[in-house]
């Protein structure tokens, strides 16, 4: 009997996971623009997720606009507040990205974007630290599509 339930639990996942039509959005589409270069500068671990998800538009071969983009990112954490010790227990991490759009002749978007997370102190350092990486990769993707987004509403005539 509990053979059967393994069988019939395979098959259930099997056909949910293709049944499924999940697609990422930015992904398959084929858009107008390729990102010719990308000038990153501040906090290298925001930086690292935001170029590695924006390389993706450079590989775009049917293309009618190249755009450089600037971006500048700063991340701070800090305490919003503290258990009766003093000690910590709750943070706050905010992403603040400063962001430049240009084209060959001029800047077409000169934006600011600000992220923030609040979340509770973990008594394990490992954990807390696991969680604020998830928190960071998180708010540098929402960054990402709103940049994204951004470009393609673009027009630049």
């Amino acid at each position: 009997m509990n053979k059967f339930f393994k069988i019939l639990t395979f098959f259930v996942l099997i056909f949910a996971v293709n049944a499924c039509s999940y697609e990422p959005i930015f992904l398959k589409k084929n858009y107008d623009f390729k990102i010719e270069e990308i000038i990153l500068s501040g906090d290298k671990d925001v930086n690292s997720i935001i170029n590695n998800r924006l390389k993706f538009f450079g590989n775009n071969e049917n293309y009618n606009k190249t755009y450089l983009i600037n971006i500048n990112t700063d991340k701070r954490k800090k305490i919003i507040s503290k258990d009766s010790k003093g000690d910590p227990s709750k943070f706050e991490i905010s992403i603040t990205t400063s962001y430049q759009v240009m084209n060959l002749e001029k800047t077409l978007i000169n934006r600011k974007i600000n992220k923030k997370n609040n979340y509770n102190n973990d008594s394990d350092k490992f954990k807390l630290e696991q969680s604020e990486k998830i928190i960071v990769e998180n708010l540098s993707e929402k960054i990402v599509d709103e940049i994204v987004s951004s470009l393609i509403n673009l027009n630049d005539n």
